[in-house]
């Protein structure tokens, strides 16, 4: 494990030990973690300082949470020491004998060792090559751009103390106005926004340079009387004066010797101190030294989120100007180049050891997942590592087959060809396979309790110049008996041996359980023998015992069940635009999503089968008695229906070797093999008939708006569709009658399937490219693929004009016409043929680029993003106009990088994980104050693993801010959301859609601060990185205008919000809700300009939409006829005044609630954003109905009865009449779920943290309600709760659950029914 993450590791385990968000610890996590314990730490010539330890940490934990802070780097070689004895590296803190709080801990410098030597080195040199503002994307990862807009010099981790810190600051620099929004930004823009505007110039400086060189001496290594003397090496330095030195390392510490280049000395230079830190020696050399390396310490410091290297590689399709600075590598001269560790880790003993970690205790667990994170992180960089050394040919293969070789490289086993045969495929195939097998792999690791014991190989996949490289930890030695034409160990599988020994007995146990976990039918195949062989798995997949004793699985890439639309039986043709059909290769499985939705929809059936086979024999009360077996008869019957595995309870299992080539079954199992097909075909239907027409549903209501090609992909993965299904999912939605509502997705739709088309046919291309041409042949592919008709004489004069520069002559010519005769006719030929064989897509990608453009509105700048980010291209910022047919818009100086793009295994974070899906599940019950704890704890618990560099984390601060906005705590909501952003553009990427969802967020927490100038810029952030990864034509850009019209003031507010308006009939049709909220915000932006009559006009469609959806007595459309009143009563004033003279009317004479106050704009923009998200149930208002039609059939008939009853029988039965309808009322509500509408009497206390809103379901609003629309009839939705509001009354526990409205409880008929859902964030 690399140094610098075992600092950050100890660094970050202080710094969440030691403050939780808002300084409050989780109350859930005070008793496994022990409590803090400060500890006062001083000597070795620091300053004393406070420490927070737990009592649990090891002394050496200690250590390395004390060599990461600032007050004592870079020192290293440091001991801690307790009343003059040195502590033990392994004891605990809270074993030592005097070890309290409060205590003295003292630093004792310890001697220096060869190793420890050039780790004391190694910390000097990363600290004087302080982080930069470009280094992110020098080495291709995603920067943070959030600083060049607020100009913050760090933003903090909430909560945590900023004592210690210098240059912590959380002010941000305010301009006095706010800034008007850019031309390219406007509504209907023409002009593309610049590329440079994505990624603005930091406002970090570079760091001082220090010293002019420092490398290892010409007199190294010491000679053999030196090094008996204590020498370990010679540093040679050259200071900023022009002085050149020469320093010997020894135990003690550091010290100047009296060598030169020419003379060997190695005495002490005279009058010259033995300094245990280097820097202390080079200070006391060079006062310039002292003097830059000051400033280098006390400048400004980076966020913490931006500051630390993120687990794995983000890419950044875009590069610098300058990706090569002038900035000395000092650890190149110094040999440290490679690292301390002479001898590369084994990655399989490292991941197995992290994984047999104790999970006991909550602080095991959180152990165990950091541990298993890092190790995945450093094998995940190693294997990108190893990527680029082995294509670029700096290691030779191990063996001596020209078309399979395999290398050997950092204890990394590197294969090109995957699993499986060439059955699967050709190349399409062995990559398909590869896919596979880290899908199950990650499938497998998943696996919890007892499971984990079953093993398989840390894995990863590595996309490099057109190849793809598999990359697996070197697996163990293997133990167990001979048998003959078995391989040693080999205890399962299709060709093991009939051995029965307690191992086997063990794995099979192991393999059961798997088998039941991943719903995989236990069956038989004929083995090679002739015999009958039981099966848990594919038959490729194999089971070993290895040396270390651990049972492992191999080859599991058929784990998953086939997709039978994707078979075709031999001898049959393929429907023509249809299913089953022939696909490249024979690798198509169901995705794992698939299959559980396939599983919950099958059991939805048989609930379903149960109950209607009990109502055909006498009631469901009558058959679930336990001497009835009329009930068990309708189990047995519903099971047999529905196809399930077991004749007695509903089981649903599949058999991954169905369908596949070269099995044989028995015999004796032909009827579970017909049920398996079955049971596939259902499934192959049930993406077609119920998962594609979902999607196209939940995207045409505004639950799923993907954005660019990997929010798609999501989307589609979370349903379970494949992307091979890409084609039908166009297919359908041109057969919807919304198909102009979902023309965005139709527009990413044929993006993502040109771009991975032409991914495929660029892996060929570019692999018999020269190294010396790689980019000239990557730009004149990406000028083929954008360039209408570009040929190779487009740039062919160009390219020999550089090459005249560069002084090559003849060289390379042969290379160019392998790859430079492609042309883009050619290239896109290819692509049409590569979507019809892989996505059926016959007709709609035309001859170019530019059909795409004219006919769905594709951006030819999103293709080239998303092709980079696909291919691992790095292009140089700059604008490229992409139209020009005469020049090539891409030069190979355009090209900075290729890099490996890495697929891995993902590691769980499973108690964090938890955690935030119960604050989810809070939410939805409407308990804000249980869920804001629970965020909190979910969000220390990120930290502690993956220091909140997590997608997911990014995901529960997230929701943290929101929570802490609606409890009125806005500065919480925008410190959290800060480091949001950050994380979530290092982590996803600086453009990913994600990130632009994100900033608008942060503008909203930001305008609520009053910060309208930095809310305004995050909102053009936003808007930027829109227009630049789709367009505006896209639903979400509804939201950001309507965001910056409520913003903004004057004609551009206008603009932006008829811009809004315009979208929002667009994509979600003229009589939506949101559409009405839309033609709301407008009218009363044209009051304020003095617009009355426009403002009528908009609000009367607001009315009419209101009136249609939610009925005439909803409060929402009173609401709105109040406001229309007003406005109406204005605009007469207006135009008497007009009339009677001209007279000037002023803005005092207008009526207050025609103006939003402060926290009407709030609520609107909380509400725009999803902040807020109004819960509107048509099954409860169908259900009022019905309530009211039998009410009025019983008062009917109860007004007979009166005709023939007295006085008092009268009363009697209306009292009867009365309760009957209130125990209806009361038992059709109960049946409602936690998270629909909850009811309250009037007189009931509020429900803990529940926020109000006045787009209800409820039928009417109280007397109070109407009073108070009346009043301020802009309000069209209610105020955000006031910190009194928030807090639950001293009578109710905070910690209880909602209480949902029983039986018993007697409602009256004008309760209001009020709900707030707080909307979780889009999985996009």
């Amino acid at each position: 494990m690399r140094d610098s993450a075992k600092r950050r590791s100890g660094e970050q385990k202080q710094t969440d030990s030691s403050q939780l968000i808002n300084d409050k610890k989780p109350e859930g996590l005070i008793k496994e973690d022990g409590g803090m314990i400060s500890v006062k730490v001083q000597g070795a010539g620091v300053d004393a300082f406070e420490l927070q330890v737990n009592g649990f940490w090891l002394v050496q934990d200690a250590i390395l949470t004390i060599l990461g802070r600032e007050e004592v780097a870079p020192r290293t070689s440091l001991a801690l020491a307790l009343s003059g004895v040195t502590l033990d590296p392994f004891t605990e803190l809270q074993n030592i004998k005097g070890f309290k709080a409060g205590v003295t801990l003292r630093l004792v410098e310890e001697p220096y060792s060869p190793r420890s030597a050039r780790a004391h080195l190694a910390r000097v040199l990363e600290l004087l090559r302080a982080a930069g503002p470009q280094d992110d994307l020098k080495e291709g990862r995603s920067p943070s751009i959030l600083s060049t807009l607020t100009h913050t010099p760090e933003i903090p981790h909430a909560g945590h103390s900023a004592k210690g810190k210098r240059g912590n600051n959380n002010k941000t620099e305010q301009p006095t106005e706010a800034p008007p929004p850019p031309d390219y930004i406007l509504p209907g823009a023409t002009e593309h926004p610049p590329l440079a505007t994505v990624l603005p110039s930091s406002t970090y400086n570079e760091a001082p340079s220090c010293l002019l060189d420092m490398s290892l001496s010409c007199w190294n290594p010491p000679p053999g009387s030196r090094k008996l003397q204590g020498d370990l090496l010679y540093i040679s330095v050259q200071t900023l004066e022009g002085k050149h030195c020469d320093i010997t390392s020894s135990p003690r510490g550091f010290y100047l010797n009296r060598s030169t280049t020419d003379v060997f000395d190695p005495r002490p230079a005279s009058s010259t101190p033995v300094c245990h830190c280097l820097t202390d020696l080079l200070s006391q050399i060079s006062p310039q030294f002292k003097h830059n390396f000051s400033a280098l310490r006390h400048r400004p410091n980076l966020p913490a989120e931006e500051s630390m290297s993120t687990p794995y590689r983000t890419l950044s399709w875009l590069g610098g100007q300058a990706l090569h600075s002038h900035k000395s590598n000092y650890s190149c001269r110094l040999g440290l180049e490679h690292g301390l560790n002479t001898q590369a880790p084994d990655w399989n003993e490292e991941m197995q050891a992290a994984r047999d970690l104790p999970q006991t205790t909550l602080e095991e667990r959180l152990q165990r997942d950091k541990a298993l994170l890092q190790v995945n992180s450093a094998f995940v960089w190693a294997v990108s590592q190893a990527a680029e050394k082995v294509i670029d040919g700096f290691v030779d293969p191990i063996n001596n087959c020209s078309d399979d070789p395999a290398f050997l490289w950092g204890s990394l086993y590197l294969s090109m060809s995957g699993p499986g045969q060439e059955w699967l495929g050709g190349e399409r195939g062995r990559r398909a396979a590869q896919r596979l097998e880290l899908q199950a792999i990650q499938a497998y690791s998943d696996l919890e309790g007892d499971l984990q014991a079953l093993h398989t190989l840390p894995t990863a996949l590595a996309d490099y110049r057109g190849i793809r490289l598999s990359a697996q930890g070197l697996a163990p030695g293997l133990q167990g008996p001979d048998q003959p034409g078995v391989s040693r160990g080999l205890l399962y599988g299709f060709s093991a041996g009939p051995l029965e020994n307690p191992a086997r007995r063990k794995l099979l146990e192991l393999l059961a359980q798997s088998a039941k976990a991943l719903a995989l039918q236990r069956h038989s195949v004929m083995g090679p023998s002739g015999y009958q062989l039981p099966l848990f798995t594919s038959t490729d997949a194999q089971g070993l015992l290895g040396a270390d004793g651990r049972y492992y699985v191999l080859d599991v890439f058929r784990t998953m069940p086939a997709d039978a639309n994707f078979h075709v039986v031999e001898g049959e043709e393929s429907k023509e635009g249809g299913v089953p059909r022939r696909f490249p290769h024979n690798l198509c499985r169901l995705r794992p999503e698939l299959v559980k939705a396939f599983i919950q929809h099958k059991h939805s059936q048989f609930t379903q089968r149960v109950r209607a086979r009990m109502e055909e024999n006498g009631g469901v009360e009558e058959c679930v008695k336990s001497s009835d077996s009329r009930g068990t008869e309708a189990v047995r019957g519903a099971c047999k229906d529905i196809g399930s595995v077991s004749d007695i309870i509903f089981e649903m299992r599949f058999n991954p070797n169905i369908f596949s080539p070269g099995v044989e079954f028995p015999s004796s199992d032909s009827a579970a093999v017909s049920l398996q097909e079955r049971l596939l075909k259902e499934a192959a239907a049930f993406i077609i008939n119920d998962q594609i027409p979902g999607f196209v549903n939940d995207a045409s209501q505004g639950s799923e708006f993907p954005i660019d090609g990997a929010t798609l992909r999501n989307a589609l993965h979370q349903k379970g569709i494949n992307l091979r299904y890409l084609g039908h999912l166009i297919s359908f939605i041109s057969q919807s009658e919304h198909k102009g509502r979902l023309r965005h997705i139709t527009r990413l739709a044929y993006g993502e399937i040109v771009v991975r088309c032409a991914q495929r046919i660029f892996n060929g291309y570019i692999q018999g490219v020269e190294l010396a041409s790689l980019s000239a042949a990557a730009s004149h592919f990406l000028c083929c693929l954008l360039v209408p008709h570009f040929t190779p004489a487009s740039n062919g004069e160009e390219s020999k004009k550089r090459s005249r520069r560069r002084g090559h002559k003849s060289a390379g010519t042969a290379d160019s016409i392998a790859w430079g005769n492609l042309s883009g006719n050619e290239l896109w030929s290819l692509i049409c043929q590569d979507a019809l064989e892989t996505y059926g897509l016959k007709q709609g990608l035309g001859s170019s680029a530019d059909q795409l453009v004219e006919q769905y509105g594709l951006q030819k700048i999103s293709l080239l993003r998303e092709i980079c980010l696909k291919t691992g291209i790095q292009l140089r910022l700059r604008d490229y106009v992409l139209d020009n047919r005469n020049k090539a818009p891409i030069t190979p100086d355009d090209v900075l990088n290729l890099l490996p793009v890495v697929k891995h295994v993902s590691m769980a974070t499973t108690d964090a994980s938890r955690l935030f899906q119960a604050a989810q599940n809070s939410l939805q019950k409407g308990l804000l104050e249980k869920a804001y704890e629970q965020l909190k704890e979910a969000s220390y618990l990120f930290g502690r693993i993956c220091d909140d560099l997590h997608p997911e984390a990014c995901q529960c601060l997230s929701m943290l801010a929101r929570v802490a906005y609606l409890q009125s705590h806005p500065a919480e909501a925008r410190s959290v959301q800060l480091r949001v952003v950050v994380i979530s553009e290092r982590v996803l990427g600086f453009d990913h859609p994600n990130t632009i969802q994100q900033y608008a967020l942060l503008a909203v927490y930001m305008f609520a601060g009053g910060e309208t100038a930095l809310a305004l810029r995050c909102l053009y952030r936003a808007k930027l990185l829109m227009l630049l990864v789709h367009g505006e034509d896209h639903p979400y850009t509804a939201v950001l205008d309507s965001s910056l019209g409520l913003m903004l003031q004057g004609d551009q507010s206008l603009q932006y919000l008829q811009n809004a308006l315009k979208l929002s009939i667009s994509f979600r049709g003229a009589m939506d809700l949101t559409t009405a909220l839309n033609h709301h915000l407008l009218a009363q932006r044209m009051c304020i300009v003095g617009d009355y009559r426009g403002g009528m006009t908009q609000e009367k469609e607001a009315h009419n939409i209101f009136q249609s959806q939610c009925g005439e007595n909803h409060p929402q459309t009173k609401c709105s006829s109040e406001f229309l009143k007003v406005i109406t009563q204005q605009a007469v004033r207006v135009e008497r005044s007009i009339r009677q003279g001209g007279a000037e009317f002023t803005d005092s004479s207008k009526p207050e609630s025609l103006t939003p106050t402060l926290e009407t704009t709030l609520e609107q923009l909380a509400l725009i954003n999803g902040i807020l998200k109004t819960s509107y149930s048509m099954r409860i208002m169908e259900f009022k109905e019905k309530l009211k039609e039998r009410r009025a059939a019983e008062e009917a008939e109860n007004a007979k009865a009166e005709l023939s009853t007295d006085a008092e029988m009268d009363a009697e039965a209306s009292v009867n009449v009365k309760q009957t309808e209130d125990e209806d009322d009361t038992n059709g509500k109960h049946q409602k779920e936690d998270s629909d509408v909850l009811e309250e009497k009037i007189s009931h206390l509020k429900i803990n943290g529940q926020v109000e809103t006045h787009l209800q379901n409820g039928e009417k609003s109280s007397e109070n309600e109407e009073a108070e629309h009346s009043t301020d009839p802009s309000k069209i939705i209610s105020s955000i709760p006031t910190k009194k509001q928030s807090e639950p009354n001293e009578a109710i526990n905070e910690n209880s659950e909602p209480a949902l409205v029983k039986e018993e409880d007697m409602v009256t008929e004008d309760v209001m029914e009020k709900l707030t859902v707080l909307e979780t964030p889009a999985n996009n």
